[in-house]
C-alpha cells in the first residue's frame, strides 16, 4: 500500500520538552478565535451587528472562555466521555489532552449569547446572527487540528487520497502482533516515527502493510463545516436582507446537514438508535433551528443597515 499516504504529523507545533510544548490543537482553537475577531469587527463597523467595535474583542474573549471551551469541554465529557468522568472527575479539567465536541461548543455560545444580550440590552438574535457567520472559520481550523492529530479518521477507503493513521494502533493494538514491533506501546508508535531514523523507517514499512487506508474525514468535515458553511452564511449577511434570527436558525439547520454529510466518511465512534451519535444529535440542532426560522419569519426584524435606515423598535 506504497500508494498511500502514512500520516506522520506530530501534534506539537514546537516540543520544548517530551510532551510539553505548543500543540497544532490549541494554536488552531486561537487562529479560529483572532479571525472570527477580525470578521466581527467588520461587521461591526458595517453595522450589521448590533455592538459596537470597540466591545468586539471583550465578547469574543468571553465567548472563547464560556461558550466554546466551556461548552465544548463539557458536551465531550458528558456525551462521549462520562463513564471516564464518573471514574475520575477531575479529567473534565485536562484539556490539554484534546476532547472537545463541537455541539456543546454550539450551545455554549446560544447560552453565553443569551446572558450577554440580556445584561447589556442588546439583540439576542441579532449578535447570535452575527456569531454564528464568524463561528465556520473555527471549525475550520479545529478539524484541520483532529487531522493533525490524527484523530476523528475515516471510515475505510480505497480512494487515491486515503490516508493511513498509525494513531489507528491505540485501538487496534492487535495490528502489531505479528510484526517485529509487537512489544511497543501504542502511544510508542507515533513517537518513533515523529523521532526518524532507522528503527522509524522499519516501523513505517511494518504499517503500511498493516494499517488500513481511510478517508480523511477531517478535511472533509474541514471543507463542509468551514468553507461551505462559511460562504454560506457570510453572502446572507452581507448581501442578503434577512431578519434578525434567520442566520442564527439556517446555521443551526445547515451545520447539521453538513455535519451529517460529513459523517458518513467518518469512522463512527459511538451510537444512539443505530445512528452515529453525530448524526443522532444533529437532528436535535435541525429542530432547534427551525424553531429559530419560525420565530424570526413571525415578527421580521432587521439590523440598521438593512433595515433602511430605520432603528427596530423592539430586542427579540
Amino acid at each position: 500500500m506504497e500508494h498511500f499516504y502514512l500520516h506522520r504529523f506530530s501534534p506539537f507545533v514546537w516540543e520544548f520538552a517530551q510532551g510539553v510544548g505548543i500543540r497544532w490543537y490549541g494554536l488552531c482553537y486561537v487562529l479560529g478565535f483572532l479571525v472570527a475577531y477580525q470578521l466581527c469587527v467588520h461587521l461591526a463597523r458595517r453595522r450589521l451587528m448590533p455592538l459596537e467595535a470597540e466591545k468586539v474583542s471583550d465578547f469574543i474573549t468571553w465567548a472563547a472562555l464560556f461558550g466554546v471551551l466551556l461548552g465544548g469541554r463539557l458536551g465531550y465529557t458528558l456525551l462521549y466521555d462520562f463513564e471516564r468522568f464518573c471514574r475520575e472527575p477531575l479529567s473534565i479539567l485536562r484539556v490539554w489532552e484534546g476532547g472537545m465536541a463541537s455541539h456543546g461548543g454550539i450551545l455554549g455560545l446560544v447560552a453565553y449569547t443569551y446572558y450577554y444580550a440580556r445584561r447589556n440590552k442588546l439583540s439576542w438574535t441579532g449578535i447570535g446572527d452575527s456569531l454564528v457567520t464568524v463561528a465556520p472559520p473555527g471549525l475550520f481550523f479545529v478539524r484541520i487540528a483532529n487531522f493533525i492529530n490524527g484523530e476523528l479518521y475515516g471510515r475505510i477507503a480505497s480512494v487515491p487520497w486515503a490516508v493511513q493513521f498509525p494513531t489507528e494502533i491505540r485501538e487496534h493494538p492487535e495490528l502489531l502482533e505479528k510484526t517485529p514491533f509487537v512489544n511497543l506501546a501504542p502511544d510508542a508508535v507515533t513517537a518513533l516515527l515523529h523521532k526518524g531514523g532507522p528503527d522509524a523507517a522499519a516501523l513505517e514499512q511494518v504499517l503500511r502493510t498493516v494499517l488500513p487506508p481511510r478517508y480523511p474525514s477531517q478535511l472533509i468535515e474541514a471543507l463542509l463545516e468551514g468553507v461551505v458553511l462559511f460562504l454560506a452564511l457570510w453572502l446572507m449577511r452581507t448581501r442578503v436582507r434577512v431578519p434578525r434570527g434567520v442566520l442564527t436558525g439556517t446555521f443551526f439547520v445547515l451545520y447539521a446537514l453538513l455535519r451529517i454529510a460529513g459523517e458518513q466518511f467518518r469512522q463512527p465512534e459511538d451510537f444512539n438508535f443505530g445512528m452515529p451519535r453525530g448524526v443522532f444529535l444533529s437532528f436535535f440542532l435541525i429542530a432547534i433551528g427551525v424553531l429559530f426560522l419560525g420565530f424570526a419569519l413571525r415578527r421580521p426584524l432587521y439590523e440598521e443597515a438593512l433595515s433602511g435606515g430605520l432603528s427596530p423598535k423592539s430586542r427579540p
